[in-house]
């Protein structure tokens, strides 16, 4: 029996120890399916491409057949039948408003590819900000807890009168100090939880943390402006200006005659005569020509105009926020590479002191001070080294994004760093 119940252990053991993991690519995929905002942008790209439709029905044939009933005296009532094809012809401004829905639809288009690299920075963001909020909780709790020990070994000096009472006071002030802070960083952590579950839909499981021995590739020379004509956010500008221009073509339309050809067929009593029936058919053109408006006309002109200039300033001012974003970006690329060499030499030395200080404790030539010192600013240290890293995988995906590049095999290149 104990044989089979090793074996029954040895059987669920892994499963059990095994706790699900979460990477960027996993929580990606359920933020893909269900980030409204995405949803958002996906419902008006389709909007878009229904209002192409719609625009585009004037061009098409229409057909309508009515049926009534008549009665004529005292004679019974009889029914007539018509039916009528029209054809648009030349129709300048139904013609311009299809050509503005299409151009609508690719700004809708790229604004959506706009959302989906949104959605990959915006989850990079968040999930390394978890990261770095799990790393300020185990640094503080560590900090904590030497801090507990200090002053259980101060307790001891103090009762075998090798230390003054006042380092119990010291130690234990520093422990209250620790264990504000963890309390705060508990608090910045669910938060940043919370965060993340907005953005994916669902409590995200432990996260994979970034390779100890990962080390910054050097970066690609700093982007020019040039290289933005393939920038979705650009590419939605011209494609508005496309439709407002459109717009003005078909206000100015108004104007103008429109021609459409006509076939139209009529079937009725003949001599209110029920049983007897005739059809009447006619092909024919049809003229419109607007003699007065109102003034609308010249009104909605105005206003197309007035659209098209937002239109033209808001694409200037996006190419000149995309371009210094840009730069800021690969700045912060390139700065966070100096940082994380800087911050490693002063973190492995940071552990040197601090174990030399702890040593120096022990045989009296350094004070209980210089060792509550000495944890704070190892600590602080690797913290600094982890924020460091964190801030610069972020900063090489908000520069992709910066450029209008930013894809999901940006984000899975990240993931193979993850362990």
């Amino acid at each position: 029996m104990k044989q089979w119940a090793w074996i029954a252990l040895l059987g669920i053991g892994p499963h059990v120890a095994a706790a699900p993991v979460d990477d960027l690519l996993t929580l990606y995929t359920h933020a893909r399916a269900n980030y409204p905002t995405l949803q958002r942008a996906a419902a008006q790209t389709r909007l878009a491409s229904a209002d192409v439709d719609a625009a585009r029905a004037p061009l098409l044939p229409q057909w309508q057949l009515n049926v009534s009933q008549q009665r004529a005296g005292g004679a019974p009532s009889y029914n007539t039948t018509s039916s009528k094809i029209t054809q648009s012809v030349v129709d300048v401004a139904a013609r311009a408003n299809l050509n503005a829905a299409r151009a609508e639809a690719n700004a809708q288009d790229a604004n959506f590819h706009v959302a989906k690299q949104a959605l990959l920075a915006e989850l990079a963001i968040r999930y390394f900000d978890m990261l770095t909020a799990e790393s300020q909780l185990a640094t503080y709790t560590a900090n904590e807890a030497a801090f507990a020990e200090l002053v259980r070994q101060s307790e001891v000096r103090v009762a075998e009168g090798l230390s003054a009472a006042a380092d119990v006071d010291q130690a234990r002030a520093a422990l209250g100090l620790a264990q504000a802070i963890t309390q705060q960083a508990k608090e910045a952590l669910a938060d940043a939880r919370q965060a993340l579950q907005q953005l994916v839909g669902r409590a995200p499981e432990q996260l994979k943390h970034l390779k100890k021995k990962w080390q910054p590739a050097v970066l690609q020379p700093d982007p020019q402006a040039d290289t933005l004509a393939d920038h979705p956010q650009l590419q939605a500008g011209d494609a508005s200006i496309s439709a407002a221009k459109e717009r003005i073509h078909a206000a100015q339309a108004g104007h103008l005659p429109t021609l459409a050809l006509t076939v139209t067929s009529e079937r009725a009593p003949r001599d209110y005569q029920a049983p007897r029936t005739s059809t009447h058919s006619a092909v024919g053109l049809q003229l419109s020509i607007p003699l007065m408006m109102g003034g609308a006309t010249l009104a909605q002109e105005r206003q197309a105009v007035a659209r098209r200039d937002i239109e033209i300033a808001q694409v200037e001012m996006t190419r000149r926020d995309i371009t210094r974003n840009m730069k800021a970006q690969w700045e912060a690329a390139q700065g966070s590479i100096t940082q994380i060499k800087i911050i490693e030499a002063g973190a492995a030395a940071a552990e040197r002191a601090l174990a030399a200080i702890r040593s120096g404790q022990q045989i009296g030539t350094r004070t209980l001070t210089d060792v509550l010192n000495a944890i704070q600013t190892n600590g602080q240290a690797q913290l600094q080294l982890t924020q460091a890293r964190h801030r610069h995988v972020v900063a090489l995906l908000l520069l992709k994004q910066a450029g209008g590049r930013l894809t999901v095999d940006d984000l899975a290149a990240i993931n193979t760093l993850l362990e």
